[in-house]
């Protein structure tokens, strides 16, 4: 059975159809990426899997359970994480800070325990701390771990917010065009890390990506989009061939032109 399971999404603003009887299924365990053009409805479509919107029309389900109505905490509880096309950090703490933010879910003393900082309460925040050193091992950005996050470089920022998804332990993570505004350097290192995360921890990523080099290289599905409608869905291969898909990203030919 499908991991997360989209079926009929429709989602409208006011007078505009963002998405359209938009369904795919996406495999435990893969990497399955969503494309199109500008406008297409593909940042609409990862808020409506995450909680952000709700659609109109249509059903979320994940591992089995509908989720459709609830809220973008409750998904995250669940095991949904994500990261977002504008990076949402809290740029006057530190990277640690940010990243133990991620682990609150995972927090079960009260206020009062942790404010005074004394037995399960130090002992759980010193397990929290080891799973998030982990974390930052593992994206090897040791050397940032306590600078102020609103101080660092582009790319570092971007390798954050995905340290931060991963520190809520996701079993979907959500990448909302991760190599955004990245040099050809911070890409590769980015690539590395994600297929990292799939393999090695075994995370299911549903990601959004308009670099289709590294779309076609490293995806085992890739859904398309075009005008809220999926227009093409299967293996980077067949999309590639796919004459709507084809149509979507160059046009047609003028016949009177020709």
């Amino acid at each position: 059975m499908a991991q997360l399971s989209c079926s009929d999404i429709q989602l409208n603003f006011g007078g505009v159809r963002a998405l359209s009887g938009v369904s795919f299924e996406v495999s435990q365990g893969e990497i399955f990426a969503i494309i199109g053009p500008n406008g297409a409805g593909k940042s609409s479509m990862l808020n409506c899997i995450s909680g952000l919107y709700n659609p109109q029309r249509g059903k979320v389900v994940f591992e089995s359970h509908d989720v459709t109505g609830l809220p973008p905490c409750e998904r995250t509880k669940r095991g949904m994480a994500r990261s977002f096309q504008n990076i949402a950090l809290f740029k006057g703490m530190s990277v640690i800070d940010n990243l133990m933010i991620g682990r609150h879910l995972h927090q079960s003393s009260g206020l009062l325990t942790c404010g005074l900082y004394y037995g399960p309460a130090r002992a759980e925040e010193i397990k929290h701390r080891e799973y998030v050193e982990g974390i930052i091992e593992f994206l090897e950005i040791q050397n940032i771990r306590k600078s102020i996050v609103g101080t660092l470089a582009y790319g570092f920022q971007k390798r954050v917010e995905l340290a931060r998804a991963l520190a809520l332990e996701p079993k979907l993570l959500l990448l909302d065009e991760p190599m955004a505004g990245m040099n050809h350097e911070e890409t590769e290192d980015m690539v590395r890390f994600i297929l990292e995360t799939n393999e090695t921890h075994g995370i299911t990523i549903v990601m959004i990506e308009h670099d289709m080099g590294v779309v076609m290289d490293i995806s085992n599905t890739v859904c398309v989009l075009d005008f809220g409608k999926k227009i093409a869905g299967g293996t980077p291969e067949e999309v590639q061939q796919d004459p709507h898909v084809i149509k979507a990203y160059l046009g047609e030919e003028d016949p009177e032109v020709s």
